[in-house]
């Protein structure tokens, strides 16, 4: 047995994280990366058999400070997106891939991780729930920390004090 991690969307994202149990056999975890680098030519990386595996574990706490950053009125969704990408070259800031992954699936990551690890940075901000309950769950939704609705991709201003 063993777990192979897709990233959304599948077929354009490169990277698949390869899962194995405490019980794999070595010659599973082989034939998988085998698989996952060979027919579908994507890079596999090996993560461990916990929530999060690699990259959600590293990735929901970045996401949330951004969350968190926006709900205290720190900056706003365009400053904190911006930000992120020209200064430290991310194709998209935290707001606007917190949108693109869903706002309600984010706190149910959170919420993962949070129950197995109970670090305060796997706690899923208020601002979220909020926005979560009120209907606004991003892309899928047309709004979210953005306004999809016209393709402008305006921010909402949602946490942002006036």
């Amino acid at each position: 047995m063993i777990g192979l991690h897709f990233f959304n969307p599948a077929p354009v994202q490169k990277l698949v994280e390869l899962i194995p149990s405490v019980l794999t056999a070595t010659d599973t975890t082989d034939r998988s990366r085998a698989f996952v680098t060979g027919p579908l030519a994507k890079t596999a990386i090996t993560a461990p058999d916990r929530s999060g595996f690699v990259v959600n574990a590293l990735l929901v706490p970045y996401l949330l400070a951004g969350i968190r950053m926006l709900e205290a009125g720190h900056a706003t969704a365009e400053d904190i997106d911006t930000g992120m990408t020209l200064g430290c070259a991310h194709p998209m800031g935290p707001l606007k891939l917190s949108d693109l992954i869903g706002l309600d699936t984010l706190p149910a990551i959170a919420d993962s991780l949070y129950a197995e690890y109970k670090e305060p940075s796997y706690a899923a901000p208020p601002l979220l729930r909020r926005m979560t309950s009120a209907g606004l769950l991003g892309r899928k939704t047309g709004r979210g920390f953005y306004d999809y609705s016209d393709s402008t991709g305006k921010s909402t201003g949602k946490g942002a004090k006036r």
